[in-house]
């Protein structure tokens, strides 16, 4: 199977970049609601409908979520991507819908969707709430869990910039996680089925992103959604998707949650599951905070009234303004900051620091500086 063609005649060109809300998929659930497979499941703080999308009439049943959070878009587009294949009426299409029964939440929050915040609109993580259920979005996932009855979730998810593939210097473009089930880290049937699943996507993304897949921490949480469906007894498999160089936009990540989710249920479908490949899951890189989107090395500033050579970071804030995404670097930390990377680097050569509102790159400060007066920095970057 060649997925790199199976994206592009499968990509729904009609949703990108980081900013998906309810407005921008309720066409495409019109357009699919051939048959009542759209249904409104609840709604949210603000009275927003949750929809469901159902397709299959196979006997194992998937049950797939995404935008949890509200500003983790990407994983909404891959699986509308992969919606699209099952629709496509293709040999594959046939196979997946004769074995498996879909059911899709594209938008669990779609507050936080419209206001580009991680919580709903009681400022709630829907992710730690998976016990007390205090929220109409919580309720409705496990409504629909209990209902279901999946014998496998897949949990949709965004990652931050900030994670690297263990200390490689790569970012983790694609991290999984099988979320354990007690304090003790145990692995039993169900949370088997998940690492081994994992281990075989990893098989395949290791083909296109080598080095860049992530595993995530698996501290026990019964708070969060997977862990305790992990716990209840359903193989669970949590997706992040991350960066990959320069894609800011998440595009080229969307395709690599495709590529996971096409080769996720081929691998369930071959039954390709029964081997224990712990060994394998846990050789994945841990997920590691060891990123920053700019890093400065060897610039030289003044520091009360001492010249010094130090290195600075920045980071990128996601602000959403009139509708748009926009991406605006401010200044972190200075220091020796050994161990850290840079999506962006640049080496100063001892070149010295100054700014319109002093000679010290300060913190929350907007990454626009220069470097020997001569060098202009805008938003991070280097202006031509």
């Amino acid at each position: 199977m060649n997925l790199e063609e199976l994206f592009i005649q499968n990509k729904e060109e009609s949703i990108s970049g980081r900013y998906l809300t309810l407005d921008d998929i309720k066409p495409l659930l019109e357009k699919l609601n051939t048959n009542n497979q759209v249904k409104i499941i609840g709604h949210s703080v603000l009275k927003q409908p949750i929809y469901s999308y159902q397709i299959g009439t196979g006997a194992t049943r998937i049950y797939l979520w995404s935008q949890m959070h509200g500003n983790e878009s990407t994983t909404t587009k891959a699986l509308f991507d992969f919606i699209n294949v099952l629709n496509s009426k293709s040999e594959f299409a046939s196979k997946m819908l004769s074995t498996f029964t879909f059911y899709a939440i594209p938008i669990l929050n779609p507050d936080g969707a419209k206001l580009y915040t991680r919580a709903n609109a009681n400022e709630i993580d829907l992710n730690r709430d998976s016990q007390d259920l205090t929220q109409p979005e919580s309720q409705v996932l496990r409504s629909v869990f209990e209902d279901f009855k999946p014998h496998f979730c897949f949990n949709l998810h965004d990652q931050r910039t900030i994670f690297g593939a263990g200390d490689t210097g790569k970012p983790a473009t694609v991290s999984f996680l099988a979320p354990s089930y007690n304090e003790e880290r145990e692995v039993n049937e169900n949370r088997l089925k998940a690492i081994n699943l994992i281990a075989g996507l990893n098989d395949v993304l290791q083909q296109y992103i080598p080095g860049q897949v992530g595993r995530f921490d698996d501290s026990f949480n019964i708070n969060c959604i997977g862990d305790t469906f992990q716990f209840l007894g359903v193989p669970t498999i949590l997706f992040e998707a991350g960066h990959f160089q320069g894609d800011y936009n998440r595009e080229i990540t969307r395709k690599y949650i495709f590529f996971s989710l096409i080769s996720a249920f081929k691998l369930i479908s071959e039954n390709d599951l029964v081997d224990n490949r712990i060994n394998e899951y846990l050789n994945i890189s841990q997920n590691k905070v060891v990123f920053y989107d700019f890093m400065y090395k060897n610039i030289k500033i003044n520091y009360d009234g001492i010249e010094i050579i130090t290195n600075f970071v920045a980071q990128y804030k996601e602000e959403l303004i009139e509708n748009k995404i926009h991406f605006n670097a401010y200044i972190v930390e200075a220091g020796e900051l050994e161990n850290y990377f840079g999506h962006f680097e640049y080496d100063a050569a001892g070149a010295v620091y100054s700014d319109d509102l002093g000679n010290f790159p300060k913190t929350n400060q907007k990454a626009d500086f220069y470097l020997n007066k001569n060098v202009k920095f805008v938003n991070g970057l280097i202006k031509r």
